[in-house]
């Protein structure tokens, strides 16, 4: 098979390490966790990455969906220099320039007044869990069950997974929280029957993303929001991949007309560019839950993460319709391949968030992907999924479904590699 991946002419600070020297490292001194593909990566430069060698590779996975500029982004690594030079930490014990500006900047993009800003999705989450037991023991301390999605994925902490509506996260870790229901996505019926005067809060992702990229249906969505608010229990949406453009919109729920408000808002992933930061964002019902002392973090909206995340959103005004654009083309290219491929079951997403469901196992075809040079991963077993930064144009598009096609091609199922 023809390969895309080229070798980078200009000079760079060279790599330190070989990729055989670093899995050494990483398998004497490392926890065994992470089932990591077979590439080191160097360096980037917008949608690209390049690995120890300079080969180069087209990036569709971002960072799993953080890295929303791409690389090196000149305004962004601008920001980061300056700030590097000036303050990094201050700690919540004290006020810095950016944290206050950057909660106006996403209450007026949300909707909700107030946030909260902490490390990541996962802490994100747990904050928000927090509210919802401390809403449901101020009136009850029979209220605080909470409602979630079967398929759902919303982090790997101990109060994350016991939200997370996929067994195998959960199982090795039980007993975790009690009290909390799954209902089949899209599933009015089994919503309503979980939903009782006990119930603290509801958990969605407006799209699935760990699960395989899977969009709620309008009404599911709006029933969840109507039975919130007749037994007086706060609705979540954990945003923290399908939100801040992601999309196509600031955040998913938006993409509903009208839009369906939450009582609370968690995003994490692409708000800061790769630096650490996830915020909760709430209405101000949500926001009386907690009182000083009650909640808080070290690090959380630090200055270097809280102004990098405002050059973010200065940008982010002006790609919004690039994402929308731009995503809508590669789904269309990814469709076309669809008619011509007969295992691929269905395209679906939004903007630039993107799954491809396959009849059989896509891990060989994300090996073949970095082969070929093209970055991509495979979720819920059969879906590939493409979260690449907004900055993707139709060019990069164009270049990927030529590689696409070609892997797809060649591509045998499980029955046809064991003849």
């Amino acid at each position: 098979m023809e390969t895309m991946v080229t070798t980078l002419p200009e000079e760079t600070l060279a790599p330190s390490s070989s990729l055989s020297e670093i899995q050494a490292l990483e398998q004497q001194y490392l926890l065994q966790n992470y089932a990591r593909y077979p590439l080191a990566l160097h360096r980037g430069k917008g949608c690209y990455v390049y690995d120890l060698a300079g080969n180069r590779y087209l990036d569709l996975i971002s960072g799993i969906g953080v890295n929303s500029l791409g690389y090196a982004h000149p305004r962004i690594t601008k920001v980061i220099r300056q700030q590097a030079g000036l303050l990094l930490h201050t700690s919540n014990l004290y006020y810095h320039e950016y944290q206050g500006k950057l909660a106006e900047r996403i209450a007026k993009a949300s909707g909700l007044e107030r946030s909260f800003f902490c490390n990541s999705g996962t802490e994100a989450v747990e904050g928000a869990l927090k509210m919802l037991r401390s809403h449901g023991n101020a009136l009850d301390p029979a209220k605080h069950e909470l409602v979630s999605l079967e398929n759902s994925f919303h982090g790997r902490s101990l109060g994350a997974l016991s939200v997370t509506g996929q067994p195998k996260y959960r199982k090795d870790f039980e007993p975790l929280l009690a009290g909390v229901k799954y209902v089949p996505r899209g599933d009015v019926a089994a919503l309503e029957s979980a939903v009782n005067k006990n119930t603290a809060g509801i958990l969605l992702e407006i799209i699935q993303g760990e699960g395989g990229i899977y969009p709620l249906d309008e009404k599911f969505v709006r029933a969840a929001r109507s039975l919130a608010d007749r037994f007086n229990a706060l609705l979540v949406f954990d945003e923290i991949q399908c939100g801040v453009g992601r999309a196509g919109t600031y955040f998913g729920y938006q993409l509903l007309e009208p839009a369906v408000m939450p009582d609370i808002m968690v995003a994490a992933k692409p708000i800061a560019c790769g630096i650490p930061l996830g915020v909760i964002n709430v209405n101000e019902k949500a926001a009386a839950t907690i009182k000083p002392g009650m909640h808080g973090s070290t690090y959380g909206g630090g200055p270097l993460a809280c102004r990098v995340a405002l050059e973010f959103f200065d940008i982010l005004d002006e790609l919004l319709p690039s994402i929308q654009s731009v995503g809508g083309y590669f789904r269309m290219r990814l469709t076309e391949l669809a008619r011509r491929h007969s295992f691929i079951r269905e395209v679906r997403g939004h903007g630039l968030m993107i799954g491809v469901e396959l009849e059989f196992s896509g891990k060989q075809l994300v090996l073949d992907g970095i082969a070929a040079g093209i970055l991509f991963n495979c979720t819920h077993e059969t879906v590939l999924r493409f979260l690449p930064p907004y900055i993707l144009t139709e060019q990069d598009v164009d270049r990927s479904i030529g590689v696409l096609d070609k892997l797809l091609a060649s591509a045998k199922k499980p029955a046809e590699q064991s003849r």
